[in-house]
């Protein structure tokens, strides 16, 4: 389980098929083989672990499968891409953001940013089908960050971005066209999964 709240930027530094290797800051001493990480929000295993080849931290790997290749922006990865990383809630941890499974449910496009003030305002278009999980105020993870969701028109939604957040993820990297890992809120998708069991 994650909350969203991103503690590092990785870089991939090196794919072949589904088996990707990351850097990152993390201490390779905290990192067990068979750990968990969200890795632009998809939940993935660390299968093997190193100290980093080019300066402190970590030097990881993990395995995709075909079926998270085709729903998450995974399949487009390059060397060189930054790549927003969150360990798992612990125990006690202070739990932030929103409860988030690094189960992506698809990909929303980026359609338009803006700026606002300081801030900078998205506007996003989600697959119809996950557009109903969606609302006014509720929560979304997007690339792994957990974000309130300004607005909502049909199928397209708004989030704003703090000074922070753009800087300190891959928040600040993102343009229109690019492509997004969304997964809904969770309690959401119970609700409507319930709704249907209505007499």
């Amino acid at each position: 389980m994650f909350t969203g709240l991103i503690s590092d930027v990785g870089e991939v530094v090196f794919r072949e098929g589904g088996n990707f290797t990351i850097e990152s800051a993390y201490d390779p001493a905290t990192i067990q083989i068979g750990a968990s990480i969200a890795c632009d929000g998809v939940c993935l295993t660390a299968t093997s672990v190193a100290p980093s080849a080019v300066g402190l931290g970590s030097r990881f790997t993990v395995d995709v499968s075909n079926e998270t290749l085709a729903k998450t922006t995974l399949d487009t990865w390059r060397s060189g891409r930054a790549v927003n990383l969150e360990r798992p809630l612990k125990s006690g941890d202070e739990l932030g953001g929103h409860i988030v499974t690094g189960h992506v449910d698809g990909c929303a496009r980026i359609v338009d940013v803006s700026d606002d003030g300081e801030c900078q305002r998205f506007l996003f278009e989600a697959p119809e089908h996950l557009a109903m999980y969606i609302a006014p105020k509720g929560s979304v993870a997007l690339d792994g960050t957990s974000l309130t969701v300004n607005e909502v028109a049909g199928t397209r939604f708004g989030v704003n971005l703090i000074p922070h957040t753009l800087t300190a993820t891959t928040w600040g990297r993102k343009k229109p066209g690019d492509e997004v890992n969304l997964e809904v809120d969770l309690f959401a998708r119970y609700v409507a999964r319930l709704m249907e069991f209505r007499p």
